[in-house]
């Protein structure tokens, strides 16, 4: 008896994660200002809820990494979904959070030197983004948001990119180039 194949699970986290990423951060980068709501919609369903059913599905491959990875980040977006909905929170406590957030993709990085250099870049990329909003929130600096915002972009690209190279792979039977491992 042969296991009927699965899908990677992974595609949909990244470009979830991704597509999220980038129009938030366009907003933060102060690139458009009007139509942020636009993002909940994304925040809710496809940053959330479809990272969330990555993650699960990344548990059952018995992938830790990618399962602590897409759930903590679908839980993210509803959480942001959730506070931009409720009103009422402070910037300086969602910077906290944002910090907070920071400090475990950091601890995450360390994580993707095993990796593909998309996955490391995505991560990189990722915490100094949380990083920059954060203490832009915390000192009420638009220069630090703006910024932020603008990593943030690169973030998404970052990401859709390692996502969408195995979607590419799988579809074509050609790999594109993800970069090699940083240790072995």
């Amino acid at each position: 008896m042969t296991e009927q194949k699965r899908a990677n699970p992974a595609p949909l986290g990244l470009s979830g994660f991704a597509l999220t990423t980038l129009v938030l951060s366009v907003y933060n980068a102060g690139l458009l200002s009007q139509g942020e709501s636009a993002v909940l919609g994304l925040a809710a369903f496809y940053g959330g809820l479809a990272q969330l059913l990555a993650g699960i599905l990344e548990w059952r491959a018995g992938n830790t990494f990618g399962y602590v990875a897409f759930f903590t980040y679908g839980a993210f977006w509803e959480w942001y979904f959730l506070t931009s909905m409720l009103g009422g929170a402070a910037a300086q406590g969602i910077g906290l959070v944002l910090i907070a957030f920071g400090i475990f993709t950091l601890v995450m990085w360390f994580g993707t030197f095993r990796s593909n250099l998309g996955l490391f870049m995505t991560f990189l990329l990722l915490w100094i983004t949380f990083f920059l909003l954060g203490a832009g929130l915390m000192v009420n600096s638009t220069a630090l948001v703006h910024a932020g915002g603008y990593v943030g972009i690169l973030t998404a690209i970052a990401a859709w990119y390692t996502g969408l190279a195995a979607v590419v792979a799988e579809a074509l039977g050609v790999s594109p180039p993800l970069g090699r491992p940083l240790m072995k």
